[in-house]
């Protein structure tokens, strides 16, 4: 057997969370709306105007720009999500919420807030905000120092 850190087995586990998660998000949101696309829709959600650039939100939920476009063509043409062009630079285009997206995040919030309550049934607002301060100390891949 290899012996490993306990920051490996860490982050081992992290990766298998992350892939539970993602799974039980996938087949028990309404509305056919898979995780990834129920993260895009929340932060777009969050945006000023609810609008990002790509390569904003590509940051914001960590995939490349390009993972980002092929997750957003199925979501813009069934109309969760719109293009728009910046008025200010022909170069720069945002990814906006289209009202089919804004309904679609309306109707999945409560189901979303329901399975964290399932996931984390018992957790206290301190063990949480401990595993946040965790999870804070890592942007784009990197620890901050």
């Amino acid at each position: 057997m290899i012996k490993t850190s306990k920051q490996l087995e860490f982050f081992l586990k992290l990766n298998r969370v992350q892939g539970i998660l993602a799974k039980t998000f996938d087949s028990r949101l309404t509305g056919g709306v898979g995780f990834n696309d129920f993260v895009i829709l929340y932060y777009l959600s969050q945006a000023p105007d609810e609008k990002m650039r790509r390569i904003d939100l590509a940051e914001k939920v960590s995939l490349s720009p390009s993972g980002v476009t092929r997750m957003l063509i199925p979501m813009e043409k069934i109309g969760l999500v719109k293009k728009e062009a910046s008025e200010g630079d022909a170069r720069v285009s945002y990814v906006k919420l289209a009202s089919g997206g804004k309904r679609l995040l309306e109707e999945t919030l409560d189901r979303a807030e329901m399975l964290t309550g399932e996931f984390l049934p018992s957790t206290d607002a301190k063990n949480i905000k401990d595993i946040s301060e965790i999870f804070s100390m890592f942007r784009m891949g990197t620890i901050i120092e």
